[in-house]
């Protein structure tokens, strides 16, 4: 299942646990260490982007975020300054496969690939118990589909 990224800087809020910069090489090219796997890899800046990697002041107050993570002050969504040429573990990473969200918008939880739920309040999560038995012997769209329905009906909007 496909997922898509909402640009919320979530996942990259506390990758510099996970990317170390190594090396500076100029011209916005940097090689970067990963703590997980030990790969060293070369990135660099896009050049679409050099003047918002330029500005930290979008991360200041995150400490631990990656080194090229920055926020759009006009937008508020959150950019890798490095997309093009950016590490595996960002390419192959998934933030969510089914995004959940109150009746106010705001992120309620998240359905992760495969079947992995991770709610962000009690009631979901309470609701997600319920819902257990109704999903047993579904997979692949047909599971999407009953969890959909199931939260839709609770008052919850659900984005694949």
């Amino acid at each position: 299942m496909a997922c898509k990224c909402c640009q919320c800087g979530s996942c990259c809020s506390h990758m510099r646990i996970v990317h170390e910069t190594i090396e500076e090489r100029g011209n916005y090219t940097f090689v970067v260490h990963n703590a997980y796997s030990g790969d060293v890899k070369e990135v660099r800046v896009d050049p679409d982007k050099i003047a918002l990697f330029d500005d930290e002041s979008s991360i200041e107050e995150l400490p631990e975020a990656c080194p090229f993570l920055r926020f759009d002050a006009k937008t508020g969504k959150a950019w890798c300054t490095v997309h093009l040429t950016r590490p595996d573990i960002c390419r192959d990473y998934c933030c969510w496969r089914l995004l959940i969200l109150d009746s106010q918008g705001k992120r309620a939880g998240r359905v992760m690939y495969q079947a992995t739920f991770l709610p962000d309040n009690e009631e979901l999560s309470r609701l997600w118990e319920r819902m257990q038995p109704t999903l047993n012997g579904l997979c692949g769209t047909e599971w999407d589909d009953a969890v959909i329905n199931i939260l839709t009906a609770a008052g919850y909007r659900v984005h694949r």
